[in-house]
C-alpha cells in the first residue's frame, strides 16, 4: 500500500513540473525564471545543462528582449517564443562570455518568451521561427490555446 501512495504521489509531482514541447514531440523539462531576480541570474555559474533541461523567461508583454552570456559557462541556443508559443526567432550557439564586452542576442520579431537550451538543441528538434511549441505547467504563458 505504501509503495502505491508513493507512486501516486510521484506522479502527482510529474504533473506539476513545466514542460515545452517541440515540435518534433521532444519533451523539455522546464526551470522557470520569472522573477526579476531569477531572470537576471538565468544559467550563470552552471557548468552543464542537462539534455532534455531548459530554462523558459517569461515575461508580461511582447517586446524585443536582450540577451547576453556574461557568466554563462554553458554554450546555448537562445530561442524566443511569441505570445501563442511559436518561434518568432532562434541565437542558435550563444558562446559563453566571461569578460567584458559581452555580445547581446536580440530578436526581430517582437516574443513573451524566452527558452535556454543546450547549443543545437533547436536545429536538432525543430525549434525555427514560424515553428510552434506546446507548455504545460507556465504561469501566464502561452496566450490563448497552445498550452497543453
Amino acid at each position: 500500500m505504501l509503495a502505491f501512495l508513493l507512486v501516486l504521489v510521484a506522479a502527482a509531482g510529474a504533473d506539476n513540473v513545466p514542460v515545452c514541447v517541440a515540435p518534433d514531440g521532444a519533451r523539455i523539462s522546464l526551470e522557470l525564471a520569472i522573477t526579476a531576480k531569477e531572470k537576471e541570474t538565468g544559467l550563470m555559474y552552471r557548468d552543464k545543462l542537462e539534455p532534455d533541461r531548459g530554462m523558459l523567461f517569461v515575461f508580461d508583454k511582447d517586446d524585443i528582449l536582450a540577451f547576453w552570456m556574461k557568466n554563462t559557462l554553458i554554450p546555448v541556443d537562445i530561442v524566443w517564443f511569441d505570445a501563442t508559443g511559436r518561434v518568432a526567432d532562434v541565437s542558435a550557439g550563444a558562446q559563453p562570455c566571461r569578460a567584458d564586452p559581452c555580445p547581446k542576442f536580440t530578436n526581430k520579431s517582437p516574443a513573451r518568451a524566452v527558452l535556454l537550451v543546450n547549443a543545437g538543441y533547436a536545429a536538432a528538434h525543430g525549434l525555427k521561427p514560424g515553428a510552434a511549441a506546446t507548455f504545460q505547467g507556465v504561469p501566464r504563458f502561452p496566450i490563448g490555446a497552445r498550452s497543453i
